[in-house]
């Protein structure tokens, strides 16, 4: 580093000195600098611009969608007999329903009237819990609780395949699901894959043509088709038992277990810490549960342990129990065919939570209990026939057909809609449906002989007159945010603010510098300006397509013309009722003026036009400007920045060596006087003697 001496010896401010001289020697840096921020100035309005014809040509793409152009609506007759709406896409026509012989009705179950009541002598609570409230239910006998622990896991694929592992901690088991097949219970186990239900089999696959996944006690599923990545396979099953782990930083005195109706049966929980198990005789736990051992901890209903003495700080605590639980087995036949559901419930679990558990599962089928009745109902969610004259929900299980008293259910099977439309006799599933894109909706039977129910399309003529004013308003608006950009004044002697001027000026006065100094810099630019004068072209010019009536070939014919003042660059303006009726006349044919392809540009419609010159225009923008994501050397001004750049940082490394020469040379200075001052101040301590 060159040595600085500021002006010591001489007494000159050398430092001021360096700084004036270097000034003018930044004169040439400095406006490399203005140059390289108008260039930037320059490539933000270039890409402003872009973001704008981007934005109005997704618009034009949108604009070039059928049913921007058909808008059906409909009539009906009798509209407490039939509605329906209707797509852009369906025909102009009308339809004629003459008989409604039956409405589309659902499957239901319910049980018998005839001792049908599910309560005892006194009426069940559906809010209480299942459990230690059998007695509540005439048939509470019945109940046959598990032991165990239900729990719920979801696997996301994250790639194709048919093998996939439950997480199972601390080695716990699946549940009925016994090291040979041969000798399983019922297995408690549901799998689902994106919200289809899979047949589980412990043994081999069964050659039914179903579904079906084969699990093992240690959570291994094997699918027999590809599961694809990305799927969600949702997992309800039954464990052996359950493991809940604790931690404090602080001493333990007591800890809750996150699962209810536990099982207090001798020796069925366990409590593992340093190595050291304790086992539950009744409520209380003691060391091997060897009962001789002082009491451990004590249990209550609520599963809440509370120590002898707190636990220290940090030391982990396993708890291993069950609970009492069951699962429900429901088949429903649907327009997808069989669908088979497991749904488990806890000793917690209330009458209204199993009914709520049954309502949002797969099944498809609504569940509630009628206190007047003393009975539970279940009505599948979908209408129509799907299974004969067989049953079309099927229950089993003890608590389904004993306690809630199913094996004595009268079933009412699911119906289709008979109708008679334009002359033919038909049916469907359900009472809407949909039919050469109207959907109709049967609300009431008619008998034949009847009036028939008229249905009549026809094209909403506001709507399309609204969506082409739109359009036509957010093209004025381009159209004036150009111009004004490309109009605007040029100050040219409001150039970029060097630093040392910034420091002279307020932030306001920065601001309103830098206002004008941005104004004007694409004036009159030819890239714009093109873009403008192509899409007048685009607009004005004559479609010559045979799609099209010869009358409406031309955007003048519908009643769409520029504007009289010329200074607006071509704004349009729309003759109403002109436009209103030529829609009503012929909507084809204005679709087609807008919308119609071909191989030359005469051929296109006025859309296909706008949308590839704007994609021409927003190309050479960014050949000139680039995008945010672009590098300098991708386009043009880019790449003079890129060479400013270069040139700045050569001249700034030109101008440290001139200013570390200046240093030198003061430096010199200095110590040359220092010199001169010291010789001069020994001869006169030598004269004065």
């Amino acid at each position: 580093m060159v040595q600085r001496i500021g002006g010591l010896a001489s007494g000159m401010d050398i430092d001021s000195i360096v700084k004036d001289m270097m000034k003018a020697r930044s004169i040439p840096l400095d406006k490399m600098k203005q140059k390289r921020q108008i260039l930037e100035w320059q490539r933000d309005g270039y890409r402003e611009m872009n973001s704008l014809m981007m934005s109005f040509r997704n618009l034009t793409f949108d604009m070039k969608l059928t049913d921007k152009y058909r808008v059906r609506t409909t009539s009906s007759s009798d509209e407490s007999k039939v509605t329906a709406t209707a797509k852009g896409s369906a025909a102009l026509s009308s339809y004629n329903i003459s008989e409604i012989e039956q409405l589309a009705t659902a499957a239901s179950k319910v049980n018998k009237k005839a001792n049908g009541n599910i309560s005892g002598a006194t009426k069940v609570d559906v809010t209480k819990s299942l459990y230690g409230s059998e007695s509540s239910f005439v048939n509470g006998s019945s109940f046959k609780w598990e032991l165990g622990s239900t729990e719920s896991q979801v696997i996301s694929a994250s790639s194709n395949g048919t093998v996939f592992n439950l997480t199972l901690k601390d080695d716990v088991k699946l549940k009925n699901l016994a090291a040979d097949p041969a000798t399983d219970l019922e297995v408690d186990v549901s799998i689902e894959v994106n919200g289809k239900s899979f047949k589980v089999v412990t043994d081999n696959f069964a050659n039914d043509g179903t579904s079906q996944v084969l699990v093992n006690k240690d959570g291994r599923l094997e699918f027999n088709e590809e599961i694809r990545q990305g799927s969600i396979i949702k997992v309800d099953y039954a464990a052996e038992n359950r493991v809940d782990t604790f931690k404090s930083s602080e001493p333990l005195e007591e800890i809750h277990l996150t699962k209810g109706s536990i099982s207090q049966a001798d020796d069925s929980i366990e409590i593992k810490i340093d190595g050291v198990t304790y086992k539950n005789k009744g409520n209380k736990f003691y060391k091997d549960g060897n009962t001789s051992n002082p009491s451990f901890a004590e249990i209550n209903t609520m599963g809440t342990i509370k120590f002898s003495s707190p636990i220290g700080a940090d030391k982990e605590v396993k708890v291993s129990y069950k609970q009492n639980y069951f699962s429900v087995d429901l088949s429903t036949h649907t327009s997808k065919g069989k669908v088979d559901e497991k749904i488990f419930v806890e000793g917690t679990d209330s009458l209204n939570t199993v009914l709520n558990k049954i309502s949002t599962s797969n099944a498809g089928v609504s569940a509630l209990y009628d206190t007047h009745n003393d009975r539970v109902i279940l009505t599948r969610t979908e209408t129509g026939s799907f299974n004969g004259t067989n049953p079309e929900i099927e229950t089993s299980g003890w608590f389904l057909n004993d306690v809630l008293k199913f094996n004595e259910a009268e079933d009412t099977n699911g119906k289709n809609s008979i109708f008679t439309i334009n002359g033919l006799k038909t049916q469907r599933s359900s009472n809407t449906f949909e039919m050469n894109g109207v959907t109709f909706t049967l609300k009431d039977t008619l008998a034949a002989g009847s009036p028939s129910v008229a249905i009549n399309l026809s094209n909403d003529t506001s709507k399309v007159f609204d969506n082409i004013k739109s359009f036509v308003e957010k093209y004025n608006e381009l159209i004036d945010k150009i111009q004004k950009k490309i109009g605007e004044e040029r100050y040219r002697s409001y150039t970029p603010l060097t630093d040392n001027q910034r420091e002279q000026l307020s932030d306001k006065q920065q601001e309103q510098w830098e206002e004008k100094a941005k104004s004007g810099l694409l004036r009159r630019d030819t890239l714009l300006t093109g873009v403008l004068s192509k899409m007048r072209q685009d607009f004005y010019g004559v479609v010559n397509n045979g799609e099209i009536d010869p009358k409406f070939r031309q955007l003048t014919s519908i009643g769409i013309t520029t504007t009289a003042d010329y200074l607006s660059g071509g704004k349009l303006e729309i003759d109403e009722a002109k436009l209103k009726k030529a829609i009503e006349e012929n909507p084809e044919s204005i679709e087609k003026l807008f919308t119609s392809s071909g191989t030359t540009d005469s051929e296109k419609g006025i859309l296909n036009r706008l949308y590839d010159s704007l994609a021409n225009g927003m190309n050479r923008v960014r050949e000139r400007a680039g995008t945010s994501n672009s590098t300098n050397e991708q386009f043009v001004i880019g790449k003079n920045l890129k060479s400013l750049g270069t040139q700045i940082s050569s001249f700034e490394k030109r101008l440290v060596q001139i200013e570390d020469r200046y240093w030198r040379q003061f430096t010199e200075m200095e110590k040359a006087i220092q010199r001169a001052n010291q010789q001069s101040t020994y001869l006169s301590q030598q004269f004065s003697f």
